[in-house]
């Protein structure tokens, strides 16, 4: 069978993926999953936090994007990010003044995160067609702090910061800004190419983990629909999520309906799902607010038998949908939005 573009759906990796490995180690306290951004060790008092990711479907921002990818998941733990190493994989015909450009990017970027390149490796090799870097970021936490979507319970809130699209639709305006020319102004442009300066969750990461939360989980691949039903499967929770209340920039819907694709199932890093205790609801308010970042609640934990559902219309808090509402199942994330518009002519 011929695979998709984009990360392998949930049951595949389950299936072909996760079943293959049957070695465990007693120092693993969290291993593996659908929804899982991150392997814990037990390393006595403390955990020892890593995560890795791939960034191959960005150009122009690719070694910014390379820190902030896995530094955000350090992040969904409540973690400060404390190392990161750079798997860098350079197409034949790349010259020096592009690795320069790629690295300065990732210096410059992991110094603001507060992060140290620690290692990795770099190559120039014909088994890629454009810059691939893979990235493996390592934080530490006191034993028992990292916080877990396990914990998610009814009635929690889902809140998540920022905008949705904000990587996709930064992406798309920096690689295909002259096919844009003609739906955006200049200074739309501008702003939408911006929009990957705000693709660190390191600051509402740790501020959340402050407060204490039910889980977080940085919006990748799959969009915040995708993020909410993977941490449905941490837990076996249902959520009702609230269409209407998720925010999105007008820049992001402008280039979503020129070339088709779903806001809500765009790469979204740069914004957080966030699993809030309804008694923590105003404590995290007060504090996003404090750290200058932007927080919306968007949805609900139910119990599993409600499903995970996505509430088209309606008012929120009203409970139950009456007959103008229309609530509709999210399915497992898919293949990318991001990738209907990449490489497409």
């Amino acid at each position: 069978m011929k695979l998709e573009t984009g990360k392998l759906d949930s049951e595949l990796l389950k299936k072909i993926v996760f079943g293959k490995i049957t070695y465990r180690s007693e120092d693993v306290s969290v291993r593996p999953g659908i929804g899982e951004d991150c392997a814990v060790m037990d390393f006595g008092d403390h955990d020892c936090i890593m995560s890795t990711d791939p960034i191959s479907s960005a150009v122009s921002d690719i070694g910014r994007l390379a820190i902030h990818i896995t530094c955000n998941d350090i992040a969904s733990n409540g973690v400060q990010p404390l190392g990161i190493m750079l798997a860098v994989m350079l197409p034949e015909g790349t010259t020096e003044e592009d690795v320069d450009h790629i690295m300065g990017q990732a210096a410059q970027t992991a110094a603001e995160v507060k992060v140290e390149i620690i290692g990795g490796h770099t190559e120039i090799t014909p088994a890629v067609k454009q810059p691939v870097i893979v990235s493996t970021a390592i934080g530490k936490a006191l034993k028992g702090v990292s916080q877990s979507g396990n914990d998610m319970v009814p009635g929690d809130f889902i809140m998540m910061t920022k905008a949705v699209g904000l990587e996709g639709s930064g992406i798309i305006a920096s690689d295909y800004e002259e096919q844009l020319s003609s739906v955006l102004s200049a200074k739309e442009l501008a702003r939408a190419k911006s929009f990957l300066e705000l693709v660190s969750v390191v600051p509402e990461g740790i501020t959340a983990g402050s407060i204490g939360t039910h889980g977080m989980h940085d919006i990748t691949e799959g969009g915040i629909l995708g993020a909410v039903w993977e941490m449905c499967q941490i837990s076996g929770r249902g959520a009702q999520v609230w269409e209407h209340e998720i925010p999105i920039e007008p820049e992001t819907v402008k280039i979503c309906d020129h070339y088709e694709i779903d806001p809500l199932r765009l790469i979204s890093s740069g914004s957080m799902v966030i699993i809030v205790p309804k008694e923590k609801k105003e404590q995290m308010e007060k504090a996003m607010a404090e750290a200058g970042v932007a927080c919306s609640v968007i949805g609900r934990i139910e119990e599993a038998d409600f499903g995970i559902r996505l509430l088209k219309n309606g008012a929120p808090e009203a409970g139950a949908p009456d007959s103008s509402e229309e609530l509709v199942e999210i399915d497992p994330p898919y293949m990318d939005e991001l990738y209907k518009v990449v490489g497409k002519e």
